[in-house]
């Protein structure tokens, strides 16, 4: 991975808006990579999609659990990105009850594809989406970064070894990576 700094995109986001009438208070607005990474230390990490089990049952809801903890290794926020677009990510945050976490659609995939982490999931009907990743990054520079092993197009598993929030939070505090351990599920998946 050759990648030091992350890529320079433009996110499609929808936020609330009051202002916005209807059913339906949204509004689109577009974020950049310096918006979202500029000037702060964030962690970021990378799923396959939305509504699928281990990112539902433990990736993304770990991250939210330990978010205090992250603030207090001195992260200014956490983003999950995935391959997905607003609404699905709106709804699935929502529907897992994301308190703390900023979810990040990357729906064209150039965020993804920019740093390396593109693959082909056709194997399991997905398309192409996101390997499995987590990383720091200072000020738009990537700190430290954690790729789960086998990266390949239609790998016929999903690793989750070392992009989970446990993994993560032991590296910012500067624990013996090898006692470390994915936690078990934190919500059960129905899907």
């Amino acid at each position: 991975m050759s990648v030091t700094k992350v890529p320079n995109v433009v996110f499609k986001t929808r936020v609330r808006d009051e202002a916005v009438e209807g059913p339906n208070p949204f509004r689109w607005e577009d974020k950049c990579s310096a918006d979202l990474f500029g000037g702060k230390r964030v962690v970021v990490f990378s799923l396959p999609g939305a509504f699928t089990p281990t990112c539902s049952s433990n990736h993304l809801p770990r991250y939210d659990d330990l978010y205090e903890e992250f603030r207090k290794e001195g992260i200014d926020d956490i983003i999950c990105v995935s391959v997905n677009d607003a609404f699905v990510m709106f709804k699935w945050g929502k529907e897992l009850g994301n308190r703390n976490i900023f979810l990040l659609p990357d729906g064209n995939a150039e965020f993804t594809r920019k740093m390396g982490m593109l693959v082909d999931k056709s194997n399991l009907g997905f398309g192409m989406r996101s390997w499995r990743y987590s990383m720091v990054v200072n000020d738009g520079t990537i700190e430290k970064m954690f790729v789960e092993p086998g990266l390949d197009d239609n790998c016929p598993t999903d690793p989750f070894e070392v992009s989970d929030a446990d993994t993560m939070l032991a590296w910012l505090r500067g624990t013996n990576l090898e006692s470390v351990q994915v936690s078990e599920p934190v919500k059960a998946f129905e899907g």
